[in-house]
């Protein structure tokens, strides 16, 4: 009887502590889909809150892929969107056993027809044609009918004069179309080479992932490519790359900031920014004012200025550290500045920056050579030394003003291009010589301001302009007093006597004819009173646009070159 009743409490007891031991480790029960796991943090997350946060992760920002019609509803105004096309059937040319049945399942299953929804909408008002890629069907492959559908929608933005926004999520070629999968790259690439040569834009978002033949074709071939952070963006796919190669690739590697890095992206935008961005562009790429504000008689430096004894002051004065520098130019005499990236050939170079932007309204491409403001910017910068990329990069913004209608002002400030080994191996010389070769035709007018130090052909690769003028304190020459003392006189040191002799003033030059114009500076020139240079800078630069606007772009070109024929 005591042995029974012990062995009931004692039972009772165990089943007293496994319940509440039950209890602290089971999970509170909630209703299924609210919760969900996310796939780079590990995070338990509520649904809503990565939907209201633009299906990002609201612990660790990671980005979740996002279905076609939800983009669309992210980037296009309420009700704007129209698609077309909902009506092509894919076929299977190789006849691939059960291609059909897995076709028709995915439709059933994602409601969607192929994996690209292509329409018309507006962004913040500004019409556009816009493909979406949808990476739940088929991993976004391209097929005959995703091909088809997008050579249509840039045949139709080619017809309707409209720019065309296509979103890359791919994983390549469709591999059960063959063939036929890999003829959509030259067909999607051709149409938009039309679209290009009707003076068409064209905007590529690369999100994760895009790669295979969607990036060997549309993908890479924006006017402007934008990016969202992290995504996976390249032609072969990582696992392919390390079976081949036989080792772990680095961190980071085919990220979009690896891209951007390259060269090979402008922009990296978050997606929350993305409409905005994407608005920006599109209203900077609308037709253009044809007019422009009455300019203000000329004003010139108002402030007392030290008087200058000879030409190695000015040298000293060019390069002082607390002289603004190409940057704080951007700033303070345009609206609505937006920065590109890359050359599209090998990387991105911080010593030239460059993008489009607004001067009183009319669209103009802007580039400045950089030098920084303290020394870890200086050293990003490469003190404004640019290497072949930098050239490569304002000559592709060049050519896409050109294209655009877009004036050119260049902001020149530069010891010169840079000598280094690397920049040896990836064609300086040819890069200086492009610059010079093509800007000398362009047909949209080019206006080059030196700044600082305008040396040598690095700095002439930004200034074969309609016109080029200097700040009173600014020196433009074939090189260095230095290397001018040292090649001739074989004494650097002899540098200040070389600076006499040069002719590299703003007053030399002017009367010489090899500039058109100076601005005058204050005493001591810094960021406090840069307002007096750009308020002279501001109405030379209207009156400089307004004698160009009603030219044609053979006169334009040809001024330029009568320019330097005269020379």
């Amino acid at each position: 009887m005591q042995l029974t009743n012990v062995f009931k409490k004692t039972k009772t007891v165990h089943n007293t502590r496994k319940t509440l031991q039950t209890i602290k480790q089971e999970k509170p029960e909630v209703p299924e889909g609210l919760l969900r796991k996310c796939n780079k943090c590990g995070a338990a997350i509520i649904t809503d809150d990565v939907k209201e946060n633009f299906y990002t992760c609201p612990k660790c920002e990671g980005y979740f892929r996002v279905h076609a019609r939800r983009r669309i509803e992210m980037v296009a105004d309420s009700n704007s969107f129209v698609s077309f096309d909902d009506d092509l059937v894919t076929k299977n040319p190789l006849n691939y056993p059960k291609y059909e049945d897995k076709i028709a399942e995915i439709q059933t299953r994602t409601s969607l027809q192929e994996a690209v929804i292509t329409g018309s909408c507006q962004v913040e008002g500004n019409p556009a044609i816009i493909g979406v890629m949808d990476g739940r069907f088929l991993m976004a492959s391209m097929g005959q009918v995703v091909g088809e559908k997008i050579t249509r929608a840039a045949e139709r933005a080619t017809k309707e004069n409209l720019p065309l926004i296509l979103f890359a999520c791919s994983g390549g070629a469709r591999m059960q179309e063959g063939i036929v999968s890999l003829m959509q790259m030259t067909k999607t690439s051709a149409a938009l080479k039309r679209h290009s040569d009707s003076g068409n834009l064209f905007i590529s978002v690369l999100t994760d992932p895009t790669t295979g033949g969607v990036t060997a074709s549309f993908a890479m071939l924006g006017d402007i490519i934008l990016a969202e952070p992290g995504a996976l963006i390249g032609f072969a796919g990582p696992r392919v790359i390390e079976q081949t190669i036989g080792q772990k690739l680095p961190k980071g590697f085919q990220r979009a900031e690896f891209l951007k890095e390259h060269g090979f992206v402008d922009k990296i935008v978050a997606r929350p920014e993305l409409k905005k961005t994407l608005a920006e562009i599109l209203s900077l790429h609308s037709q253009t004012p044809t007019t422009l504000l009455a300019a203000a008689p000329l004003e010139s430096a108002s402030e007392v200025k030290n008087e200058i004894a000879g030409a190695w002051d000015r040298v000293l004065l060019s390069r002082m550290k607390d002289r603004p520098v190409g940057e704080d130019y951007l700033t303070h005499l345009f609206e609505d500045f937006t920065e590109f990236h890359g050359d599209r050939y090998y990387g991105d170079d911080e010593a030239i920056i460059g993008g489009v932007a607004r001067f009183k309204g009319l669209p103009v491409t802007v580039i400045a050579q950089a030098k920084g403001k303290d020394t870890k910017e200086n050293i990003r910068r490469n003190f404004g030394m640019p290497s072949p990329e930098g050239y490569r990069k304002a000559l592709r913004l060049m050519k896409q003003a050109e294209k655009f209608g877009r004036p050119i002002i260049c902001f020149v400030d530069t010891p010169g291009a840079f000598c280094g080994l690397e920049a040896e191996e990836r064609g300086q010389g040819e890069a200086i010589a492009r610059n010079l070769y093509e800007m000398s035709a362009l047909k949209v007018p080019i206006l080059s301001i030196v700044i600082g130090e305008g040396g040598s052909g690095g700095a002439l690769a930004m200034a074969t302009a309609n016109e080029v003028w200097m700040l009173e304190n600014a020196i433009y020459s074939i090189l260095s007093p230095e290397g001018f003392a040292s090649i001739l006189w074989k004494d650097a040191s002899l540098a200040k006597e070389a600076a006499e002799v040069m002719k590299l003033t703003a007053k030399d030059l002017l009367e010489m004819g090899i500039i058109e114009q100076v601005i005058e500076e204050p005493g001591h020139f810094t960021l406090q009173n840069l307002g007096v240079v750009t308020k002279q800078l501001e109405q030379g630069i209207t009156r400089f646009l307004q004698d160009y606007q009603d030219l044609s772009g053979d006169e334009i070109s040809e001024r330029r070159y009568q320019r330097f024929r005269e020379m």
